[in-house]
């Protein structure tokens, strides 16, 4: 049994509703013609190419707040969650689980949410790097994440950074260099602005799942080192407690090692195998970004299987990447094979 850990998805009323916003024709064109995003039949047929594959629905980009504001933002968010809570209700084989959309535009809406979405079995939520611009070690978050670890709901951390420009003298990325190089960074940054706000601290339970494979965190794992602190031989906090940043516990580097990531590396096997190395076999769950690419979803899936046999992992390693990780990470609620 494999599941694919992050799958892309808008429900069939959430894209119904998506097609009456004024940014269906602009923003939104992107995601309104792939056909597998939101046509049940087009996507069961790409699974159907791979033996013993299910996925764990996410929410689809783009975000919630970027499409909507007030009480429009809550109806979308809602809308949203009753729509994969019903897709993992009719089809538990394909569709084991699914973590909620939560838009922060409005945290009082979002912490009711986060209730409701319990209620109706998400096994977490997914978050943007940033909500429009502001960090998600906001003040004004906390109570997201203080009620997210309450509830022992895991979140999924998604990239999101539109064309701003490369370099102040220009107005828009060029080459799609936003993208590619962007959305890696925006994700390690927000990645260590949570560290440093001493999340993992106030709440060492709480799982964060980090897209494409904690981006660039693994690969400078040696610059996080350097240039942050890490004490020297008996792993005593106090160490080098001068070289910290702020009021941490431990050191930079120990809290980035308690991430999570997944495989979507489109189906890179040398940066596979460096995610392994840093986050370990224990904290990294098979996941394809189904279904972005040109065929709709099944390159991905292709190529990261590719990628993982490619690195000749014992059986074990396989079975906790493939299933058994995110069947822990969620606590085993869906009633996945053991």
């Amino acid at each position: 049994m494999r599941v694919d850990a992050w799958t892309h998805i808008f429900p069939a009323g959430y894209f119904a509703r998506l097609q009456t916003l004024a940014s269906a024709a602009g923003p939104l064109k992107r995601w309104m013609e792939l056909p597998s995003l939101h046509d049940l039949d087009c996507r069961f047929r790409l699974m159907d190419a791979f033996a013993d594959y299910a996925q764990f629905l996410t929410p689809s980009m783009p975000p919630i707040e970027d499409l909507a504001e007030g009480a429009l933002a809550v109806d979308l968010m809602r809308l949203m969650n009753d729509g994969l809570a019903e897709l993992v209700d009719r089809h538990p084989d394909r569709f084991p689980a699914f973590a909620a959309a939560l838009s922060l535009d409005d945290v009082d809406a979002a912490l009711a949410e986060i209730e409701r979405a319990a209620a109706l079995g998400a096994a977490g939520v997914q978050l943007c790097t940033h909500v429009r611009g502001r960090p998600l070690d906001d003040p004004n978050y906390r109570p997201v994440f203080d009620a997210l670890a309450e509830k022992r709901l895991a979140v999924w951390l998604h990239p999101v950074r539109g064309p701003s420009p490369d370099y102040p003298t220009e107005t828009r990325s060029r080459h799609e260099i936003w993208w590619c190089f962007g959305w890696p960074y925006d994700t390690s940054v927000a990645m260590a602005r949570l560290v440093f706000s001493g999340l993992f601290d106030r709440h060492p339970e709480l799982k964060i799942v980090t897209h494409h494979m904690g981006a660039m965190i693994p690969y400078f794992e040696g610059r996080i080192i350097q240039g942050w602190g890490r004490e020297m031989g008996s792993r005593t906090p106090a160490a080098d407690a001068h070289l910290l940043p702020g009021p941490l516990a431990r050191p930079p580097i120990d809290y980035f090692h308690m991430f999570y990531a997944d495989t979507a590396l489109s189906g890179s096997t040398s940066a596979t195998r460096c995610g392994l190395d840093f986050f370990g076999i224990d904290k990294v769950v098979f996941a394809t970004d189904f279904p972005f690419d040109a065929e709709g979803g099944g390159y991905l899936v292709r190529e990261t299987i590719r990628a993982l046999d490619e690195l000749s992992l014992s059986t074990e390693a396989r079975r906790r990447i493939d299933h058994d990780n995110l069947a822990a990470l969620i606590g085993r609620r869906w009633g996945y094979p053991s």
